[in-house]
């Protein structure tokens, strides 16, 4: 399977131990140039060059048809009510859409967005905590609860209550 991640999502599944293991469930992961060019730090920034290294990530580029897409859907999201979309979170719905993959955000604002438009409904989004319930679900971790409170210590993400009792967590 391939997936397609922003920032918000590198940012903190780097932090974690077992970050490695995403790629048992994932091909690929792509990262748009916009996404790529917001990393600032140093230990995202080697953990996606050994990615690029062993083909496990690589560069999604910035394609006319996408950009504009993504563009309008950031001028319309501040004019909704709906919470406002940035353009690399917006970049990877849209290329989640036109291409089928799984979107891997920790925004609100690209979960709100699939929620609000219709045309966006069949982009699979996974935030962390899928992630992690997926690679429980493959054995890959064996006790998902002190999974995610180790995911919780090591990144300092808190998941919700509700999004945790969602999947019967708490």
């Amino acid at each position: 399977m391939i997936t397609v991640a922003d920032t918000s999502f590198l940012i903190d599944w780097v932090r974690y131990s077992k970050r490695d293991l995403i790629f048992q469930l994932f091909n690929l992961i792509y990262l748009p140039d916009s996404v790529f060019n917001e990393v600032r730090s140093e230990r995202t920034l080697l953990w996606i060059a050994q990615g690029l290294e062993n083909n496990k990530l690589a560069i999604f580029p910035e394609l006319p048809q996408i950009r504009e897409e993504a563009l309008r859907l950031v001028y319309e999201t501040r004019r909704l009510p709906v919470r406002p979309v940035d353009y690399p979170e917006a970049y990877c719905v849209v290329v989640g859409k036109v291409e089928g993959y799984t979107v891997l955000t920790e925004n609100g604002s690209a979960v709100a967005l699939i929620n609000y438009y219709k045309e966006y409904r069949d982009v699979k989004i996974m935030r962390a905590l899928e992630v992690l319930i997926q690679l429980h679900n493959r054995g890959l971790i064996t006790d998902i609860r002190n999974e995610i409170e180790e995911y919780n210590k090591q990144t300092g993400h808190r998941f919700s209550s509700k999004d945790l009792s969602g999947y019967d967590l708490i």
